[in-house]
């Protein structure tokens, strides 16, 4: 993954969810965004998060979607879930 694309995803996450205590290049990319460590997001800021990548990357996600618990875990697996959707739409684009 790109470290680069992985520091614009934190930005993303700091700048939605108005984390004002939050520093995006102190946000550790394998760090869980939900739970007791991490950033301690809770299901609304998941909400409010996704809204966000869709409106920037035009990535849809589904409310009953089981790999989503997998794709918000951290950073890392966002950035990676994100980056792999817009190849994929542009690949889609293109054919």
């Amino acid at each position: 993954m790109n470290d680069s694309f992985e520091l614009e995803i934190k930005h993303l996450i700091v700048d939605a969810l108005m984390l004002k205590t939050v520093k995006a290049e102190q946000v550790d990319s394998m760090a869980p965004l939900f739970g007791g460590t991490g950033l301690w997001l809770d299901s609304i800021d998941a909400l409010e998060l996704a809204m966000a990548i869709g409106k920037r990357y035009q990535v849809k996600f589904s409310s009953d979607d089981r790999a989503n618990r997998e794709t918000f875990a951290c950073v890392r697996s966002l950035a990676t879930y994100v980056a792999g959707m817009r190849t994929d739409a542009a690949v889609g684009a293109t054919t």
